[in-house]
């Protein structure tokens, strides 16, 4: 088998394709190149928010150990609306709550909601939680998007009502910008006064007719006091109708006690009333109601001796005289 020989003179081989360019005049060629770019061009829409990221709220979420499930999935429900909230391990139940300013400084916070206490939530003080699992409502909104305020006109009369207002926008606002947050508002925080307590709820926005239509979770806020610094300092306020979960309890029991003294009471008194119906069944009640009474005589009084009766003198043998004459 003879070798294959290479021909001169800028011959192709017989298995490679001839590159075929196709030549338009006056400039067309470049016209045509950009039609197909144009079609073929995938367009990227900006980013929504451009700005920069100035507010730095971050808020520490976490709580002292002994909760019960209940505040526990509160706290991971909030988490999941507020993307610019942080976690941190269960704080020890013998530590001062001084010590929460501390670790509010190691997470670089500037804000913290933190949960105490067993059946009673303390600092934010709770008397009826309903997560967002337990509710099953029908509403949703996107994760991490960043929701309205809405607040009760009664914030604005009274001076701590204020004073939570504006502690309420700091913590629960989601910054702008903030990396973690989506660009848009879908949701609605609602706080209202009732009843003397602050009722939080979470309602989604319908695009088509902008209706609400509640998402969950919801709880009530019971105020107790407002500090002027974190966890401590000068009492700018205290509320005159909160009632401490000891006074309740005990008053609760109270309330047992006198129902059950009320109870012995009212068994006393039926056996005091049995006992008088068995005396009184000792005689007869009826044995004198055909009784009538005699006609009162004249009380007479004698002056003078009564007259001697006459006595007869075998009196017997005169009875027998005459039994013998009549046989």
């Amino acid at each position: 088998m003879s070798a294959f020989k290479r021909k001169r003179g800028g011959q192709a081989h017989v298995g490679k394709k001839a590159k075929k360019v196709k030549f338009v005049a006056d400039g067309g060629e470049a016209a045509v190149e950009a039609e197909q770019e144009k079609r073929n061009e995938v367009t990227i829409p900006a980013p929504v928010s451009r700005g920069k990221w100035t507010n730095k709220e971050r808020v520490l979420i976490f709580s002292s150990r002994g909760i019960n499930f209940r505040t526990r999935h509160l706290m991971q429900d909030l988490r999941t609306m507020m993307p610019h909230s942080k976690a941190d391990t269960k704080m020890d139940r013998k530590d001062k709550l001084f010590v929460v300013n501390e670790v509010c400084e190691i997470k670089n916070c500037n804000k913290c909601l933190f949960f105490e206490g067993g059946k009673l939530i303390y600092i934010i003080v709770s008397s009826a939680v309903h997560t967002l699992a337990e509710l099953k409502m029908t509403g949703n909104c996107l994760k991490g998007s960043r929701p309205l305020l809405s607040f009760d006109p009664k914030f604005d009369k009274e001076p701590h009502y204020a004073l939570l207002k504006e502690l309420f926008t700091q913590t629960f606002s989601t910054p702008r910008y903030h990396p973690k947050s989506q660009p848009f508002v879908d949701h609605v925080f609602t706080f209202t006064i009732a009843d003397n307590r602050i009722w939080f709820r979470n309602y989604q926005i319908i695009e088509e007719d902008a209706s609400l239509v509640e998402v969950g979770p919801r709880f009530v806020l019971n105020l107790i006091k407002v500090f002027q610094g974190s966890f401590g300092g000068p009492t700018l306020y205290e509320n005159p109708d909160f009632q401490s979960p000891n006074m309740h309890r005990r008053e609760i029991r109270l309330a047992a006690a006198a129902r059950v003294r009320e109870k012995q009471m009212v068994k006393e008194m039926q056996k005091m009333k049995r006992t008088e119906a068995k005396e009184d069944l000792a005689r007869d009640v009826t044995a004198d109601v055909f009784l009538t009474p005699a006609d009162e005589k004249p009380v007479h009084i004698q002056t003078e001796a009564p007259e001697p009766k006459m006595v007869k003198k075998n009196k017997h043998k005169a009875f027998k005289r005459q039994r013998m004459a009549r046989r």
